[in-house]
């Protein structure tokens, strides 16, 4: 019976070989945060192992910012064939992968629209993008996307376009409305009202031609050596109704009224009944006469009358 016994166990005995690969097995854990860089994912993706298993490729990797699952059987089984053993304690129905990425900045994308456009027509462009959601490449991606197409309406400033992101991915489409900005003096700091503005205290900006007033001052040299009316606040257009040429002479000031003609030059006292500046005509009242009368304001205390007028 003994012997029977033996020779039964001798047959049915697994050989050697299988034995030891079952003793060889790891015992393995899978990772709390799985996260790949490339485009496939491997057994060392997955549970952190070393050597030639860790290299072993199970499936493809997700887009670049994105998630993919994968079923716990299928990770189990080919664990098991290249020597590992994961038990799935945690009983996951499924093993979720993400792939880094680096996101491209909507402003980078408008940048290369506006560069797009310029190219063809010379003018610098305002971009605004409707409803882009986050763009994304791979960690280890060189260069800078691809805008492939683009289309643009002169008319209404709508553009469609369409972005490669990287070598092999799928093409992103875009569209938003492109503005033609112009160069604009503006001021660089805010200057109160009454100070008198200089060359330093102009900057260039640039703005949407549609939002460039008709009576704006496209002139820094109309600009400079006039003091503001108003309080003005920096990096807006100016109009020329904000400025004007620094008082010469004060409302209530004294001055020295001329009056010339061929041959015959007449002075009168004369009480100022505004503010003027230098060359500007304001209005004035002879203190002799009590007449009222316009003269140009040549300087501090002196004007020079420009009508007949009463004397």
């Amino acid at each position: 019976m003994k012997r029977i016994l033996l020779a039964l166990a001798f047959i049915f005995a697994p050989p050697p070989q299988i034995i030891g690969a079952a003793l060889a097995d790891d015992a393995v854990m899978l990772r709390t945060d799985i996260r790949v860089e490339g485009d496939v994912i491997t057994l060392g993706d997955l549970f952190g192992v070393t050597g030639d298993a860790a290299e072993v490729v199970i499936a493809r990797a997700p887009e670049p910012g994105r998630r993919t699952s994968l079923d716990p059987d299928y990770v189990r089984q080919e664990a098991r064939e290249h020597g590992l053993t994961w038990a799935n304690a945690n009983r996951l129905r499924r093993v979720t992968i993400e792939r880094a990425s680096r996101m491209i900045d909507a402003d980078l994308v408008a940048e290369m629209i506006s560069a797009e456009l310029n190219m063809r027509d010379g003018y610098e462009y305002e971009i605004q993008l409707t409803g882009v959601g986050n763009i994304h490449m791979p960690t280890d991606a060189g260069g800078l996307p691809d805008i492939t197409q683009l289309d643009f309406s002169n008319r209404t400033g709508v553009f469609q376009a369409e972005l490669i992101a990287y070598d092999g991915a799928t093409p992103i489409r875009l569209s938003g409305r492109a503005y033609a900005t112009m160069d604009v003096p503006v001021l660089a700091r805010a200057v109160p009202a009454g100070q008198v503005i200089d060359h330093a205290d102009i900057d260039w900006m640039p703005v949407r031609a549609d939002r460039v007033r008709a009576d704006a001052l496209m002139d820094p040299d109309h600009m400079v050596g006039q003091e503001a009316r108003r309080a003005l606040r920096p990096g807006e257009p100016l109009r020329a109704y904000d400025l004007q040429a620094p008082v010469v002479v004060a409302r209530g000031d004294i001055v020295n009224l001329v009056f010339t003609v061929p041959g015959l030059t007449l002075t009168a006292r004369a009480r100022a009944l505004e503010d003027a500046g230098s060359d500007e005509i304001a209005r004035f009242v002879n203190l002799q006469s009590n007449r009222t009368i316009d003269a140009m304001v040549e300087g501090p205390g002196r004007a020079r009358v420009v009508t007949a007028g009463p004397s």
